[in-house]
């Protein structure tokens, strides 16, 4: 499992390489999650959720367009790029990386408002692993 921690932790870093903005980038590193429908002792996936925060928004909107035209170079496929059907009709990137086996998914939070800043708002999700021989997943 620490071999895909330190995977998922080097996704992250190309992708906020590529986003290229200077701003607060949230703390927490990658967590163990359930794959659907699999036997949870014996299946994992790891998610990394990360947040980049600015004064304005301007540099994030372009850090956008950045990762939908950088990614591709780097073995990325873009899946979805546009306006989300929520209500705020966000700007949101889904890339599923064609030799490792992650996806990427960022959205861009636009000023509301005070007291909330804009944001990029990062998930890196891995595919499903298996423990080796019989070990049983801790960390849930």
């Amino acid at each position: 499992m620490e071999e895909v921690k330190a995977e998922t932790k080097d996704v992250s870093s190309e992708v906020l390489d590529v986003i290229a903005v200077k701003g607060e980038v949230s703390e927490p590193g990658p967590g163990v999650a359930v794959c659907e429908g699999r036997d949870r002792d014996k299946f994992f996936r790891l998610l990394h959720p990360w947040t980049l925060t600015t004064p304005t928004g301007n540099e994030l909107e372009e850090a956008m367009e950045r990762l939908k035209e950088e990614l591709p170079k780097r073995g990325w496929k873009i899946v979805e790029y546009g306006r989300n059907s929520s209500r705020a009709k966000t700007l949101e990137l889904t890339a599923d990386h064609t030799g490792k086996e992650f996806s990427v998914n960022v959205e861009f939070w636009a000023e509301s408002g005070e007291k909330r800043k804009p944001m990029l708002v990062v998930n890196v999700v891995s595919a499903c692993y298996s423990t080796p021989g019989g070990e049983r997943i801790k960390g849930y």
